[in-house]
């Protein structure tokens, strides 16, 4: 029996035109992405909320509404974005401030203090973490709000393997040490305060810092 022969591999020329215009093709797809990203933080901040439509996003961004669906489900997959991009310039910001210090417990603290501070609430303005989305995508989508958070996770692992490697942290599994950390920080700040008497105290991010190095490094820990 004959063996079918090979298709010829096309020339070289028709190739590179190919990879070029596959190139051209992603950079516009990826600008008119940017623009409905832009737009829809544009109008988070002016609200002060979630609480915009497609619509909205489409006209401030001047591109069609048949070019949105091409590149998102909906306003929740549009939400989802933003957010998985916050938490990955979050993690940038973290990297980057603690790589500053010298201390393997004092990068963590910082990176602590920052988390809480980024995911506090404020008034009349949408928090760069989203938190109130935050929480809606936890009930909802909890594999994807996951997914979000691994940047954010890589870096609180790295800083937490440091502090154990530097014998100031204990921690027999520093990537689970580091989702409590993180989730303490980033929880505690969206809370009202604790209770006391008829008033409720926030609590601080010296607070929660204390809190997690003392289950870091026990009644030892400074």
């Amino acid at each position: 029996m004959n063996a079918v022969p090979a298709e010829p591999a096309p020339p070289a020329w028709r190739q590179r035109a190919v990879e070029r215009s596959t190139r051209a093709a992603k950079l516009r797809a990826e600008e008119r992405i940017q623009r409905f990203l832009d737009a829809a933080q544009e109008l988070m901040g002016e609200k002060g909320t979630t609480d915009f439509t497609v619509q909205e996003v489409v006209e401030r961004s001047k591109q069609s509404l048949r070019s949105f669906y091409q590149h998102f489900d909906g306003k929740h997959e549009l939400l989802l974005a933003l957010f998985e991009d916050a938490l990955s310039r979050s993690a940038d910001e973290i990297r980057t401030a603690t790589a500053a210090k010298k201390k393997p417990l004092e990068r963590l603290r910082v990176a602590v203090d920052l988390l809480y501070k980024s995911s506090q609430p404020r008034p009349n303005q949408q928090s760069p973490l989203f938190t109130d989305f935050a929480m809606q995508l936890l009930a909802t989508h909890p594999a994807q709000v996951a997914t979000a958070h691994v940047p954010l996770l890589d870096v609180f692992t790295d800083l937490v393997e440091q502090a154990v490697e530097s014998g100031d942290a204990h921690a027999a599994k520093p990537r689970r040490v580091a989702a409590l950390v993180m989730q303490t920080a980033m929880f505690t700040a969206q809370t009202p305060g604790v209770p006391t008497g008829s008033k409720s105290t926030p609590v601080s991010s010296k607070e929660v810092w204390e809190f997690c190095l003392g289950g870091l490094a026990g009644a030892g820990g400074k």
